[in-house]
């Protein structure tokens, strides 16, 4: 097990510089940096899992963050355009996770999560988390429609889109979207944890 360097005086900044030093001392910079207008990189990286690491990210895992927020901002806009109240938020569960993150909440191996690409997001019921995933299926249908390098937007596709509930009864929406140099799967699925 490799052991994780703590320096509790280094600014964000100098860590995404180096992927073996943690930053727990600054840890308010991660919830004032924006990946999008309406994300924050401590929003993507909350846990309540106690770990060694402090889950902070690497400068390639906050790309993928970033990439993933951009899908997650489309989501929101149409959401308020269709249903919403003008500016109902999307709500975060559960977003980059470090390897011990991972481990300590129980998910799975080679999850999206630790490379920054997925995000768990909350819903208010089953209704809400079908309503999203149709706003995320429209979304990536028009983005490979016109995705032709000349209308400025990108064709790249999902990997994961997952309505998931747990046995009390609760549900998610789990989305995930790879880097361009990985493939998206375009994986569907109802899951019962």
């Amino acid at each position: 097990m490799e052991k994780v360097e703590i320096n509790k005086q280094a600014r964000l900044s100098e860590h995404l510089t180096s992927s073996s030093v943690a930053t727990l001392g600054n840890l308010s910079e991660l919830n004032c940096t924006r990946l999008s207008p309406h994300f924050t990189l401590g929003e993507m990286c909350k846990t309540s899992a106690k770990t060694a690491d402090g889950n902070i990210p690497s400068h390639v895992h906050i790309e993928n963050l970033k990439r993933l927020c951009g899908w997650l901002e489309m989501l929101r806009d149409e959401w308020n355009r269709r249903y919403g109240e003008g500016d109902d938020p999307i709500v975060i569960n559960s977003a980059y996770r470090s390897e011990a993150v991972n481990k300590a909440v129980g998910g799975v191996k080679g999850s999206n999560h630790l490379t920054g690409c997925a995000a768990d997001i909350r819903v208010a019921g089953m209704e809400q988390a079908l309503r999203y995933a149709v706003i995320l299926l429209d979304i990536s249908d028009e983005r490979l429609r016109v995705g032709d390098g000349t209308s400025g937007m990108s064709s790249e596709d999902f990997d994961e889109l997952l309505l998931e509930r747990s046995p009390k009864g609760g549900y998610w929406l789990h989305f995930a979207v790879r880097p361009p140099s990985q493939e998206n799967r375009r994986k569907i699925r109802f899951i019962q944890t």
